[in-house]
């Protein structure tokens, strides 16, 4: 248990689809004055990864702590798709509800459906404008800090930057002021610099709704009792990003801030962290202790400057997004291998699928799949060159690969046991009178 300042506020502020593209993760065209503030005043976390580069897997991972194929969560939640947690699984509103923290959530939530009742389940008191734009987030938070009663925990989910129906990135006004820069796994064409400059105008409305936050918390005179985290939950909405184990797909901004415990100065850490690992880390950090049963491992002795066992791998999965493509992920430092477990082509999300880009790349993107991927990080940072035959590698490759299955193993991954079956299997079989076996009623 941690001897930290107990009881100070807790602000968690997620949105979609960012991966690191902030200036202060070295994106200087991008316009993120507020949370390139934030890193100055606090922490920056370098090699922060999310279990899962897709939206509802990657939240239920980040807000329980455990895996999202051990929690239920292995597709989406919305509709069509209707993915939940499992019955009894704990969020972090449940614990800090209980600990006498006051719960809000505000804006996107996405572990489970987005209703009112399916929030509260979660464990929140307090829940407001849902899927609305920054501007409007930003201002339900605010309420928020105005009138909270301490402690309170605010959840806040930003929609931007995700594409819109139409799949662009047109909820703001696109920004270029400084520039406009093409990811480098992209190509740099007309049509992706547009884009791109709608992504930083999506992005740069979310930093300012972030500041206007972290002014209700300064007005308040709470900083220096606040413990403020900023995160994302996967890569951008880009073909070999969002949807694909690759490291724009996985790799995430983590930004913190908590004056009262030494949480300043602008720190830059190069630890391997996962998203499994903010849970155990924030109760720790509150003095709440680690509770039993999580996946992952907490970073307090870290973030207090204390020698503490470091995570060596970090793991990530995918099942189910717009279709059935199951695959697993193991990362170390230098090395990352990818098991595919179903044959077909790439998958692309819808809405990365509509994006003009992609229409240049389908070639690329759109391929079969391998068995097993394995990539020299340090050698190959794009990921492009498949060393899984290479005799030199095959030490490499057996070590990951048992690392892999020992953690399927130890997380009670369904995919080991055979195809996994979706919800709307499930209730297609129960339209025909039959139980989620296939078999009719006993």
């Amino acid at each position: 248990m941690s001897d930290a300042p107990h009881r100070a506020n807790l602000v968690l502020i997620d949105c979609h689809d960012l991966g690191r593209h902030l200036g202060c993760y070295g994106h200087p065209t991008v316009p993120s004055d507020a949370l390139d503030a934030l890193a100055l005043q606090g922490l920056l976390f370098e090699q922060a990864y999310a279990t899962a580069p897709q939206c509802s897997p990657s939240r239920a991972a980040l807000y329980t702590g455990r895996h999202a194929h051990d929690v239920g969560m292995l597709g989406l939640a919305h509709a069509p798709f209707g993915w939940h947690l499992y019955d009894g699984v704990r969020h972090l509103a449940h614990y800090l509800g209980e600990a006498g923290w006051a719960t809000a959530h505000v804006g996107v939530q996405h572990v489970i459906r987005d209703t009112p009742e399916h929030v509260r389940s979660l464990g929140f008191d307090h829940h407001a404008a849902s899927h609305t734009d920054a501007t409007t987030t930003a201002a339900a938070a605010v309420d928020v800090v105005r009138s909270a009663t301490r402690p309170y925990f605010l959840n806040v989910g930003f929609l931007e930057p995700h594409r819109d129906e139409h799949g662009r990135f047109k909820s703001q006004p696109p920004r270029a002021e400084r520039g406009v820069e093409v990811p480098s796994y992209l190509p740099d064409t007309p049509a992706a610099r547009e884009e791109m400059a709608e992504v930083q105008g999506a992005i740069a409305a979310m930093s300012e709704g972030v500041g206007r936050i972290l002014a209700a918390i300064d007005e308040r005179d709470d900083r220096d009792d606040t413990w403020v985290v900023f995160t994302t939950d996967h890569g951008l909405a880009m073909p070999r990003a969002k949807a694909t184990m690759y490291d724009p797909g996985l790799g995430v901004a983590l930004l913190m801030r908590w004056p009262a415990a030494g949480l300043v100065g602008g720190r830059r850490l190069d630890a391997l962290v996962s998203h499994v690992d903010l849970l155990p880390t924030l109760l720790d950090g509150l003095g709440l202790g680690v509770p039993d049963g999580l996946h992952g491992r907490s970073h307090w002795p870290l973030l207090q400057g204390v020698a503490a066992p470091a995570n060596t791998m970090v793991f990530a999965e995918k099942t189910f997004h717009t279709a059935y493509e199951p695959m697993r992920a193991v990362r170390t430092v230098r090395h990352k291998l990818i098991a595919h477990f179903e044959v077909d082509v790439m998958n692309v999300p819808g809405d990365v699928m509509r994006s003009p880009i992609t229409a240049t790349m389908v070639d690329e993107i759109v391929r079969e799949r391998p068995h097993v991927e394995l990539y020299d990080l340090v050698a190959d940072p794009e990921e492009r060159h498949n060393l899984i035959d290479d005799p030199e590698h095959a030490d490499v490759a057996d070590e990951l690969a048992r690392a892999l299955v020992a953690w399927m193993r130890d997380t009670s991954d369904p995919l080991l046991d055979g195809p996994v079956a979706s919800p709307y299997r499930h209730a297609t079989l129960a339209k025909l009178g039959l139980e989620p076996d296939g078999h009719p009623p006993s």
